[in-house]
């Protein structure tokens, strides 16, 4: 896990490059998400619990109108989106309110 990743808690992205560096290796889920969006706050407590649950597991949170690049880089047509990325490579992507056990789920598969 990289060093400036706080283990357990999701971090929040604050530049292009600090995206490309976190995605670029490991396991890790990226959330986008708005302040003004219903379902991406009813999701928020579950990402959070499995950032706290799920060892060397990188955690990310992209607020898609502050990094609109990305989110557009990304195909992001709806949010809350969960983008997972395995050693650089997008590997999975959910989109709406996830259950909790349907993310894990998806983790242990790229493990």
């Amino acid at each position: 896990m990289s060093s400036q990743t706080p283990a357990g808690e999701p971090v929040h992205i604050e530049s292009e490059d600090q995206f490309a560096d976190l995605t670029s290796e490991g396991i890790v889920l990226v959330d986008y998400h708005a302040d003004w969006c219903g379902p991406c706050k009813m999701l928020e407590p579950t990402v959070e619990e499995v950032a706290a649950e799920v060892e060397d597991l990188t955690v990310l949170k992209v607020d898609v109108d502050e990094f609109q690049g990305l989110a557009g880089e990304a195909g992001v047509r709806g949010i809350p989106a969960l983008q997972f990325f395995a050693d650089g490579e997008e590997a999975e992507r959910l989109v709406g309110v996830q259950e909790k056990e349907d993310i894990l789920r998806v983790i242990e598969s790229l493990r």
